[in-house]
């Protein structure tokens, strides 16, 4: 069982920035997708970001696409999402998870392991 641990969320005002780190336990990059889902009150989880093992292919989802991005440091077992320009609508529990590689929009069924999630807060 791959163990993720999130850090890095908080409050900030609309167009601030926040850095989210998930910190994997030995083998999490053994699976070749890492990726970060949010869930609102009241909404279903969503998929924000992929990144694959393989090459470091990104995927995202289209509500963040110029203004999040998603890195990994695999020497630290690490896999970050800097994001930039945050939105009252960014306001969620932010959740790191590692799973497999499924062709197609990524899916929360695809992952496999789950970090305890993040609050990130945007409001002035």
């Amino acid at each position: 069982q791959v163990q993720l641990v999130e850090s890095g969320g908080g409050v900030v005002q609309p167009g601030g920035s926040l850095r989210l780190s998930c910190t994997a336990s030995e083998g999490a990059f053994s699976t070749n997708a890492m990726g970060w889902f949010r869930q609102a009150p009241g909404k279903e989880r969503e998929f924000v970001a992929r990144i694959l093992a393989s090459g470091g292919v990104t995927t995202y989802a289209s509500f963040v696409k110029g203004r999040f991005t998603i890195y990994r440091d695999s020497a630290k077992n690490t896999v970050s999402l800097q994001m930039n320009s945050l939105k009252p609508e960014d306001t969620a529990v932010y959740y790191c998870a590692a799973g497999r590689f499924r062709p197609g929009s990524p899916q929360a069924g695809d992952f496999g392991s789950w970090g305890q999630g993040t609050q990130v807060t945007v409001s002035s």
